[in-house]
């Protein structure tokens, strides 16, 4: 069968692309290690009075003898808690890990001016990991949309240094 040289020309270019597309594909999770939420947890969204998210907060947490933070924060019809009432406050070059949930319908968690970014969905708990490296203050915003009040829904983060953390803040 005769293929005429402009078809396959056209037909190897369209390899080239889809095999040019793969490889970028691949480099972006390998290379600059993206990561997909994955199902670390479920839970149910209208009882999470039972779980750590009834009571949301920043926990003080031992592993292999390093102190570490876990942070429960439930985003909710329009605002963060806790971060928009009262700023998330952890110590900076500390290992802190974020656990996110919505009790109600699906939110982002966008940490601004970093890569922190997750989404937030009824039913499933999100969950990052993250060292702050300076002192200084971080806004949260929701990037996705949640309702009418959806462009007033922020929050903050306020990463002191490790001498100034006060430990009072901390939840059981």
């Amino acid at each position: 069968m005769h293929i005429h040289k402009f078809e396959q020309f056209w037909i190897k270019l369209s390899f080239v692309l889809i095999a040019f597309f793969i490889v970028t594909v691949v480099y972006g999770f390998v290379a600059m290690d993206l990561k997909v939420i994955g199902d670390h947890a479920t839970i149910d969204p209208q009882n999470l009075a039972d779980t750590k998210f009834g009571n949301p907060g920043v926990r003080e947490v031992t592993r292999n003898g390093q102190t570490e933070y876990e942070v429960y924060v439930q985003t909710i019809q329009f605002a963060f808690n806790p971060g928009t009432a009262q700023p998330i406050v952890v110590p900076a070059n500390t290992r802190v890990t974020f656990y996110i949930t919505s009790p109600d319908v699906l939110h982002g968690f966008d940490v601004a001016g970093t890569n922190l970014n997750t989404m937030s969905i009824p039913g499933q708990v999100a969950k990052f990991t993250t060292i702050f490296p300076e002192v200084r203050e971080y806004g949260i915003v929701c990037n996705e949309y949640c309702g009418p009040a959806h462009h007033v829904m922020e929050g903050k983060i306020k990463v002191v240094p490790k001498s100034e953390f006060d430990k009072s803040n901390l939840v059981e």
